[in-house]
């Protein structure tokens, strides 16, 4: 199985790249990260298979072999950002609040995506 190093990776939009040890650039879609893994770091070393998808080369069944140490464990964000990202949390919330409030779910992906956002900032408050 090929492998490769994640050039970058975006929690919000749920997909980024893989520097591939090949050369090429890989598409990294959230749902072919291990289960309970939500997000990874820039740096971080995957085993991974590999399908055309419709934008060229997608990462599948991937495998994290090394991850880069962790300075969020160690350091809190700074708190004018995790206040920022919490308000434009709650707006986010009250649109989907008003919309349930008129019979209209969130869609999959829109709820898939907040999950993630919602995770991301709960990790932020933890650490």
């Amino acid at each position: 199985m090929p492998t490769g190093r994640v050039k970058w990776f975006s929690l919000e939009k749920g997909f980024g790249f893989i520097a591939s040890e090949e050369g090429e650039d890989v598409y990294l879609a959230a749902s072919s990260l291990p289960a309970g893994v939500s997000t990874v770091k820039p740096g971080t070393k995957l085993e991974f298979g590999v399908a055309d998808g419709r934008r060229g080369p997608q990462a599948l069944s991937v495998v994290i072999i090394d991850a880069p140490p962790s300075l969020a464990e160690n350091s809190r964000v700074n708190s004018d950002d995790l206040a920022a990202m919490i308000e434009d949390t709650i707006k986010i919330l009250d649109k989907v609040g008003n919309g349930l409030r008129h019979g209209r779910h969130p869609n999959a992906v829109e709820a898939e995506r907040l999950g993630r956002v919602l995770r991301g900032i709960a990790g932020q408050l933890e650490a």
